[in-house]
């Protein structure tokens, strides 16, 4: 039986108004990235981070989600239990669209982490004020639920067990940065990106090609417009 493994990232939200600091010289709403997304800057000043995630988290409670985010949440109640979907983003628009099934692959900006049992509670919109118990063990040592740069990722264990699992791969709105889609499209006879611009590899031994380049298909458009050339694809891979 086919499966589908789609790996989405910023560009997925960003028609939903969501910015991304890889978009702004590695500005993210005018903060130094290593400052309030790393564990350094998060033992530098805790306050700093957990009132970024504040502002972050205020800010996602009046997104909508776009076309894509429905149409994919469309795709998951269609194929159900054949469509893996693994994101980067750390914002609840697939959920919001109706989407049951998403793997959060960098956390969520809605919960918030005890440091001390590593247990996940919601808050919602709600502002961190510094005074919150974990509801399992008391402690008053909590954080944002988002994975920094310079800590392990626990959700990447799906990652690769997807691809072993999938026949056709979809990189949605992704760069390949943070996460290399070039080894994971080479696992698959089958695949997909969704870009609305080309992007070189970061390869130091061929910088001139193109991430492209290594999938089956390209379609170059922003996700809201390629979902029509997406499911064209996806309806005969699935009936075959």
């Amino acid at each position: 039986m086919n499966k589908i493994m789609i790996l989405s990232g910023a560009g997925l939200s960003a028609e939903s108004g969501i910015r991304t600091f890889r978009d702004h010289n590695g500005l993210w709403e005018n903060h130094n990235v290593m400052e309030v997304c790393s564990t350094q800057g998060w033992i530098t000043n805790r306050s700093k981070v957990t009132h970024f995630y504040n502002d972050r988290r205020r800010d996602l409670e009046f997104k909508k989600p776009n076309h894509a985010h429905k149409v994919l949440t469309q795709l998951e109640h269609d194929y159900r239990g054949r469509v893996i979907h693994l994101t980067q983003n750390i914002d609840n628009l697939m959920e919001k669209a109706g989407a049951k099934d998403i793997i959060h692959l960098h956390g969520t900006l809605t919960d918030l982490r005890c440091e001390a049992c590593t247990q996940i509670f919601n808050i919602d919109y709600a502002q961190q004020v510094g005074n919150e118990k974990c509801p399992h063990c008391g402690n008053t040592r909590i954080r944002h639920n988002v994975v920094m740069f310079g800590e392990a990722a626990p959700e990447y264990t799906r990652l690769y067990q997807s691809i072993k699992e999938s026949t056709l791969f979809i990189a949605i709105g992704t760069s390949g940065t943070v996460i290399d889609i070039i080894p994971i499209a080479k696992e698959f006879k089958h695949s997909i990106l969704i870009d609305p611009k080309r992007q070189n590899t970061a390869s130091t031994f061929d910088p001139h090609n193109y991430i492209d380049e290594y999938f089956e298909h390209f379609i170059q458009k922003k996700a809201g417009d390629a979902m029509e050339d997406m499911m064209d694809i996806i309806k005969e891979h699935m009936n075959q």
